[in-house]
Parts: C-alpha cells; structure tokens; sequence
C-alpha cells in the first residue's frame, strides 16, 4: 500500500524541486546573527525599542526564551558555522577562530585559505572561503535541490560571519576591509571580478560616511539599564583619555585603524543593512517562486561588546541603533521581496560575560586566568615528571596538544601523560574541570558542561587534554570582556523565527542552536545538511 501511495504521488508530479515551486515556501530565507548577544539584551532594553524592530520579531514571530548553544567554544567561528550547519564542531571541524594545526604544527584560521587570491582588494584580508568547515549549510542543501537556481549570498563585516554562513556553494560571500580603503571585498573562491554593483557601492562614498561623531541616539540619562559612563572597566578608543560619549570618529580614525573604526561603532550595522539592501536589489533575491538565501551578520555589537563591555552604555546604544537599522531592513524586505514572502530568523553566534573586574567590584567571584603562568608551571611539572623535554607541543584555546613524536622517541605512554597533566591541571586556581582525549572518546556525557566539551571537541582537530576555568574567570585583559566558556551568559542566545509559515507565540522549552538549520530545512522540504544532529523546532509552524 506504502509503495502504491508514493507511485500515485510520483506520477501526479511531485517531487523536491516541485515542492520548492510551491506557493507555501518562502520567496526569501534571511538568517540574521548577531555577534555576541546575549539573550537578555531583548529583556533589558525592551522599554527602549521601538515597534518595527526586536518588537516586530518577537510580537509578531515566534520567540525560543530558552535557547542555547550545546557546546564549547563559545566563539564567533564555531557560533556561525553551527547555526547553519546544523551540527557543533565535532562535526563540522570549525573548532574556534584560530587553532593549532598538530599535523602542520602552524595556527590556522578558520576562513583563512591560501590557495585564493583577494577580489576587490590586494590586501591579504580577501585570502579566504569556506574550505575547513566540514559539512554543507542549509543553503548548500537549498542550492542542490533547486540545481543551482536558488541563489546565496553571505553579507558581514567579518569574513567568517559572511563565508561560513554562506556554505560551499555560495553564490558569493563579501565582508568589510576598513584600513584606508573603507570597501567590500571577496575571493576568487566566489569569482574573479566584484559585479558591478558592488563595485557602484564602493565609489558610493556610503561606507566613509559612517566616519562621523558618535553620540547616544537618546537622552543618555534615559539609559538606566546600563551602569555609569565613565568607568574603570573599558577600554575606548586611542587617542581619547576616557572612555565616554561623545566619540568624534574622524578625529580618532587616523590612530584607531582609519575606516576600520567604523566596524567598531554601531555604524558598521547601519553599513551592513545598506550592503544587504544593494545585495538583494541587485541579485533580485526572492524575485521568483524559487527560494533564495540571505545570511546576514552584524558584527558591530561583538567590537562593542569587546570593548566597552555588557554593562555599557556603548553596548546599550548599539542595541537601540540596531533596533532602528532592523526595522529599516524589514521595511525593506516588505516593500521589495512582499510582506509574508519571506522567512526569516534572528539569533546569536555566543554571548558575552560582564567584565569580571566589575563583577568583582559587585562582591561577585570573577577573574582573570594567568595563561602565560599556567603554560610555564604546566611545562615546568611535565619535564620534572618524566625527566623529558618537549612532551608539549602546544597550549591554547585551553586545550594541551601532546607531542607524539617526542612521546615515542622517549618511551613515554601517551595515557600516562594524559592522566598526570590532567591531575596536575585540575589543582591549580580557577580551574573547575579537566577532560582527556581518553575520557572524550570512549564515554559520552548527557549533561554539563562535559557534554559541551564532547560537542565541541573534534578528534582530528582538537588538543589531548581540554580544561574548563570557573565561571566568570576569563584569559582577557582586565579592561573589556570577552567569551567563550559553557556557562549561560556565553550559551543562551535568542532566537526568533519570522515571517512566511511562522506561527506567533514564545515558548520556554529548550532548544539548541544546532536546531535551527534543520528547522529551515524542514520548512523549505529540503534535506538537512549532511551532518546535521539538531532537529525540528515544529512548534513554530502553523498548523
């Protein structure tokens, strides 16, 4: 009977690409990150949004209040390529921003590709594509079923917020070179010329434009959900002695990186929404019944965040800016693809924790994790040990590479090594946990941040020994904050879901960023990227 129905199905015609036909799929998929938003952002500065931006999303969508990220690290590399893979570091390999390479023994970055060369630029900045991330994106997977017909495009400041999203089959991927040439460029893994669009928007002047004085877009005494303005806990910028509004960005520029300033302000969010409308004007994205791809990521809020901190004002401003400029960009999807013609979600690629020296102020335990110290007593110890020098190959991202050369040559047990150095590291200060490669492979953990490690550990890429410090302690200096870890101010992320086929309503169920992906698969009736492990979020849709 089974076999009948599907023949009866087949004969009438349908199929995937028919199914992609279909007036239920949205014209347009908009997967929006914003880099380094903590969930609590949409609570705090709520009484400060206006309707059309975070209120429209979340009034209007469906909103997931308990969302998380189910592995470690918490960075921006890893965060991308997980919402759009559907899959943690594990599998799809992009284990942080940088790592060590043991087989090369080299850093590597996690776009950074030597086999291309720069599109609009000379600069080494347009060396990259998406070669070491592992596993397709929904947009790859988009792009199969259509035959290439659908189109993707990846837009952000940083070339890792605009390749990894992308996927391998993009149509092309552009991200922001500031320096002196204030331009978005690409790679000939993309093309071997910019269109002529872009390079329009390039002699357009509108990203100089965004050089200009920094001031609250508010009365700043209306800004009570951040603490005061001038403080000992950010850095600001060279050249000015506090860091307090106003900022005058053409005074400060020629000491501060010139255009690459801009990346830094919450213009550089206000410039990605006007790249973004040029993108999808110019490649017609959600022209035809045939849907499109658009991954979209704001990186400004990440620069502020590093900055000036979570409990800024700086960081506050850049919220109620970004709220305008996502109000700005949904006007435009209304007006140019159709109200109710596209989908789109919004979530993040980590947190942030609070700068830990002013938690410490606040009689909170927080601090600063000494590598540098660590790295010696750890080197120190291993040779006393073993009576052997150059046991390690190297320390970093708080994973310790084992040199197996050595280890050979010397006669040393590998899980000898393992179980001393995880001892010794589990006594020292700020450490909370210590996990072998041993342990990762032959067990799997269910719950806790061991089972965060697991996720994120990939046995080809990864260290031999992985440590966890305690909660709020940070390897950062003791102005700004930073992320990374597996404690809920770096893991819970929102994430709402809006537009054509989404359902209004919130829940407080769990869910997991490797969720999303499958979710849109679902939705558009394509398969789930090859090594999706998340699964359906199904109460978004409507019935």
């Amino acid at each position: 009977m089974k076999r009948f129905i599907l023949l009866l199905i087949f004969i009438a015609g349908f199929s995937p690409v028919s199914a992609q036909n279909s007036k239920d799929n949205p014209k347009l998929v908009v997967g929006v990150v914003v880099d380094q938003m903590r969930y609590d952002y949409l609570t705090r500065f709520w009484d400060q949004f206006e309707e059309e931006g975070f209120k429209r999303l979340v009034n209007k969508g469906f909103s997931f209040k308990n969302n998380h990220f189910n592995y470690v690290p918490t960075y921006t590399g890893p965060g991308h390529a997980s919402v759009f893979t559907g899959t943690t570091p594990a599998s799809h390999g992009i284990i942080s921003n940088s790592w060590f390479d043991k087989f090369n023994n080299e850093y590597v970055y996690c776009a950074g590709d030597a086999e291309v060369t720069p599109v609009g630029t000379g600069d080494k900045a347009g060396k990259m594509s998406p070669h070491r991330m592992k596993s397709t994106t929904f947009a790859d997977e988009n792009r199969l079923l259509t035959q290439m017909k659908g189109k993707t495009i990846g837009i952000a400041l940083k070339d890792r917020g605009a390749i990894l999203p992308a996927g391998q089959t993009a149509n092309a991927a552009y991200w922001f070179l500031g320096g002196d040439e204030a331009k978005w460029i690409t790679s000939s893994y993309y093309m071997q010329d910019l269109p002529q669009w872009v390079k329009d928007f390039n002699a357009s002047g509108k990203a100089k434009s965004y050089l200009k004085e920094w001031k609250p877009l508010k009365d700043i005494s209306t800004y009570v959900q951040s603490g005061v303005d001038r403080n000992d806990f950010e850095f600001g910028f060279t050249g000015k002695e506090t860091a307090e509004f106003p900022y005058d960005l053409p005074a400060l520029a020629a000491e501060n990186g010139n255009f690459e300033l801009i990346k830094a302000t919450p213009f550089g969010n206000d410039l990605t929404v006007d790249f973004a409308k040029a993108a999808i004007k110019a490649e017609k994205l959600g022209k035809d019944k045939i849907t499109d791809v658009l991954t979209l990521s704001f990186s400004s809020t990440d620069y502020v965040g590093h900055n000036f901190g979570v409990n800024s004002k700086e960081i506050q401003d850049t919220y109620l800016r970004l709220d305008l400029a996502l109000a700005d960009l949904l006007k435009f999807l209304d007006a140019e693809v159709g109200a109710g013609e596209y989908t789109l979600f919004l979530t993040a690629d980590h947190g942030g924790v609070d700068v830990p020296a002013y938690l410490k102020s606040q009689k909170i335990p927080a601090g600063y994790f000494d590598e540098l110290s660590f790295k010696e007593n750890l080197g120190k110890f291993i040779s006393n040990r073993f009576k052997a020098d150059s046991l390690i190959q190297n320390v970093s991202n708080s994973q310790i590479f084992l040199n197996y050369d050595r280890l050979q040559k010397a006669k040393i047990s590998r899980f000898d090594v393992e179980n001393e150095i995880a001892h010794f590291v589990l006594q020292q200060p700020q450490i909370s946990r210590v996990l072998t490669r041993t342990q990762l492979q032959s067990g799997a953990f269910v719950n806790n941040i061991e089972a965060l490690v697991q996720n994120g550990f990939n046995q080809k890429r990864s260290g031999d020994i992985i440590f966890v410090t305690d909660p709020g302690y940070i390897v950062y200096p003791e102005k700004g904050t930073t992320h990374g870890s597996g404690f809920t101010y770096d893991t819970h992320a929102p994430l709402i879901f809006y537009g054509k086929g989404i359902k209004q309503g919130e829940t407080m169920a769990p869910s997991y960023i490797p969720d999303i992906a499958p979710t849109i698969s679902a939705m558009l009736g394509i398969s789930f990227p090859n090594a999706a492990s998340g699964k359906p979020l199904m109460e978004l849709f409507e019935d």
